[in-house]
């Protein structure tokens, strides 16, 4: 049987209101210790902010974070995943984006993330399972 991403997604998705500022959303990402931040007002989905994001947008740019709006600084979802979708199609729209986290959406709503740590994290428990199997033949 095909893993799904449901069972190697983030199902703790940290969001944050696109009239916050940047600085807000970087003290989230410091506190909660996570790499991005999914951005809705009132259950709407309305787009992501990455760490490249305040690369590009804020520091290239020389602007202060204070001052910057997420509404400014995030990008738009450009693909998504369904609970019920095989990893591999995942990674591939991953792949194909050119991005390194993908929100798994359900009903219009993110339920979790799969970033390219729980994909390490997959390959690794898969190397160490077939390791095993191996050993056992």
């Amino acid at each position: 049987m095909q893993e799904v991403v449901s069972e190697i997604m983030s199902s703790h998705v940290v969001t944050i209101n696109s009239d916050k500022s940047a600085l807000d959303a970087a003290l989230l990402m410091k506190e909660k210790r996570i790499s991005s931040l999914i951005v809705q007002d009132n259950d709407k989905l309305l787009g992501i902010i990455t760490e490249r994001d305040f690369v590009k947008r804020v520091c290239a740019n020389d602007k202060v974070s204070s001052e910057v709006k997420i509404s400014e600084l995030m990008s738009k979802i450009q693909t998504y995943a369904a609970p019920d979708t095989p990893v591999d199609v995942a990674v591939q729209r991953m792949i194909n984006n050119r991005i390194r986290r993908l929100p798994v959406i359900l009903n219009g709503k993110v339920i979790g993330i799969i970033t390219v740590t729980d994909l390490a994290k997959e390959l690794r428990r898969i190397m160490l399972t077939q390791g095993i199997v191996e050993l056992i033949d």
